[in-house]
């Protein structure tokens, strides 16, 4: 039996004769797709370029704030151990202050300001202040000064008496020259420079029966004098001459 050939759809022809040929356009859903895709790369690109900016500048915030924390923690750190260390410092000065055993005496500044250093254990009474002239007159002596006299014994007597250096000297050759005394005199220097010169008298006091000695020395137009009243305390006043300073 012959085979029946399937009948082919006649195509439609142009008035001129010629076949049409269709027109296949291109699907528009593909191409949207294509575009939404590129604009999702793009969204997705500038979101991870963003958040690597934003990380970077948190982590460099980040780290300008620790170092930042880390310089003032290290300002904090200097301040307190400079204040740890004057601290320090101050209360070794003070604990040395006090395991120094001399204290400081200063005179009236019209008078030169005759200063001395004397043992911290002494106590000290000024009679009389000279601020309207005359003598100035202070007594030393440990512990207390007893009420002072010719026959009160103590450790320092200071006069600075408003005479010249030669009236004074005359006062005491006077003195010397007396058969019944037994003061023998002797040039001396002393002082913190070794630069002042006097005279040192040792024996009786002049007026008493106390054995001791005395040095006069000239201040400006006016006449020093440190005495002790005993023996007994020799050391200590040499001591204390070592330390003599006034002002010219």
């Amino acid at each position: 039996m012959p085979q029946t050939q399937p009948l082919e759809t006649p195509q439609p022809v142009q008035p001129s004769g010629m076949p049409m040929v269709q027109q296949v356009q291109a699907p528009v859903e593909k191409k949207k797709d294509i575009a939404g895709l590129v604009k999702t790369i793009v969204i997705i690109v500038v979101s991870l370029v963003a958040v690597t900016f934003i990380g970077l500048f948190i982590w460099m915030y980040m780290q300008y704030d620790e170092a930042h924390t880390d310089v003032q923690g290290q300002i904090d750190i200097a301040v307190a151990e400079a204040k740890d260390k004057q601290a320090t410092e101050m209360e070794a000065e003070f604990a040395e202050r006090e395991k120094y055993p001399y204290k400081t005496f200063s005179g009236p500044e019209d008078y030169g300001q005759l200063t001395f250093e004397y043992p911290k254990t002494w106590s000290v009474y000024v009679a009389a202040a000279a601020e309207k002239g005359g003598d100035f007159n202070a007594y030393f002596n440990p512990n207390q000064v007893d009420a002072v006299g010719q026959s009160t014994i103590n450790a320092l007597r200071v006069t600075i008496r408003d005479k010249s250096f030669d009236n004074v000297v005359s006062e005491y050759q006077r003195i010397m020259n007396n058969r019944n005394s037994n003061l023998t005199v002797q040039t001396v220097t002393f002082g913190k420079d070794n630069s002042i010169t006097g005279n040192r008298y040792t024996g009786t006091i002049p007026n008493t029966e106390l054995n001791g000695f005395i040095v006069i020395f000239k201040i400006r137009d006016k006449t020093a004098i440190l005495q002790t009243d005993s023996v007994l305390f020799e050391t200590e006043f040499n001591k204390l001459l070592e330390s003599v300073t006034f002002n010219v």
